[in-house]
């Protein structure tokens, strides 16, 4: 480990020396890898001198006691040394998550989709509620979201959403919210008052740009029609509404958010490609099984992962075990503790698999 770290550290400062040459915006396509490069190396740096600083400290105290006679002096360095030992084994677990190796989506902005499941209206409700709690923890974060299509119930619920959340490190915290989703409540419609489940799913998925999945136009075949539901005074007079269909795959997307048929096609398109980009995704995935298997479920939308208990007024996370007794909060879009939970888990897992391969 120690070994990579001094070469990055190498690489580092030849980074830094190449970006002080004079004319080196001259080729920007070459600048902009070059700030990123510096960018993702700067906090494995910074660690990596602060854990060198901290071995110098335990080198020094070490000496220092041996020749020190002087009983408050010794006392110090003693503490001093303490302290050191304890930056350093924080440190070192630092530098190994640092170290693991990285998902290439994690600053990708994301596409969300929310269906309901189990539980007709009751379930179109809580889909919408669910909604509403990406949209909040988005606010909380200041990233942008964007309406992509919407299938309402008539009594406030949605049968189905896809909507679009822009953000750094967007998907890198989103991806672990993929899965099933279950509320277990007296629905508003049930006059009997007891307590019923339902389901919606959700789909997290990396915005596909062509770069990362060339999508052939001559593949896709494209509907236009009136568009319906609540909207401005031209949503109901014009054609702008898309339906886009991918021959080879059957899937159909339709837009009809956007008064312009120009703007409802392109959001179409964009959902397209990154459907089909996390199709190629779980492909990627079922072909390393060993990997899938030692990460905390992202994708795999069959999974139940979270189960909302309003009676007892809890979250459960049933991945890690966690449970959760606020759950107003979470619905409110407080989700930084579940998420950063998933997380580290996630990483303790990798870092498990890791030792086992060595």
């Amino acid at each position: 480990m120690f070994d990579k770290l001094d070469d990055l550290l190498i690489r580092f400062e030849e980074i830094l020396n190449e970006l002080g040459e004079p004319g080196v915006t001259d080729d920007q396509e070459h600048f902009q890898r070059l700030m990123k490069e510096q960018s993702d190396l700067q906090p494995i740096v910074d660690t990596y001198r602060e854990y060198k600083k901290n071995k110098e400290t335990i080198s020094d105290s070490l000496s220092m006691l041996e020749e020190e006679k002087d009983e408050e002096m010794r006392e110090m360095l003693k503490e001093e040394l303490s302290d050191a030992r304890k930056n350093v084994e924080e440190l070192e677990h630092k530098l190994k998550i640092l170290l693991l190796p990285k998902d290439p989506n994690d600053n990708k902005n994301v596409i969300v989709e929310i269906r309901a499941g189990a539980g007709g209206d009751e379930a179109a409700l809580f889909a919408a509620e669910i909604y509403r709690m990406y949209v909040k923890y988005a606010e909380s974060r200041r990233w942008k979201t964007e309406m992509m299509s919407l299938n309402e119930n008539g009594l406030g619920g949605f049968k189905e959403v896809t909507f679009m959340i822009t953000g750094a490190g967007a998907y890198s915290r989103l991806k672990y919210e993929s899965g099933v989703h279950r509320v277990q409540r007296v629905p508003e419609t049930e006059s009997g008052g007891r307590i019923h489940t339902s389901t919606c799913t959700v789909a997290i998925m990396p915005e596909a740009e062509e770069i990362d999945f060339h999508l052939d136009l001559n593949d896709c075949k494209f509907d236009v029609f009136r568009a319906s539901g609540n909207g401005g005074q031209c949503v109901n007079t014009t054609d702008s509404a898309v339906r886009l269909t991918h021959i080879p795959t059957g899937i159909v997307i339709s837009c009809q958010d956007e008064k312009s048929q120009l703007k409802n096609k392109d959001k179409a398109l964009k959902v397209l490609r990154s459907r089909l980009y996390e199709m190629e995704l779980a492909k990627q995935h079922d072909a390393e099984a060993q990997a899938r298997r030692s990460q905390i479920g992202t994708g795999d939308r069959s999974e139940k992962i979270r189960t909302y208990n309003f009676p007892q007024g809890r979250v459960t996370d049933h991945r890690i075990k966690l449970t959760l007794h606020r759950l107003e909060n979470v619905l409110d879009g407080d989700l930084d503790e579940i998420i950063d939970s998933l997380i580290a888990a996630d990483q303790a897992a990798k870092l498990s698999n890791l030792q086992d391969k060595e």
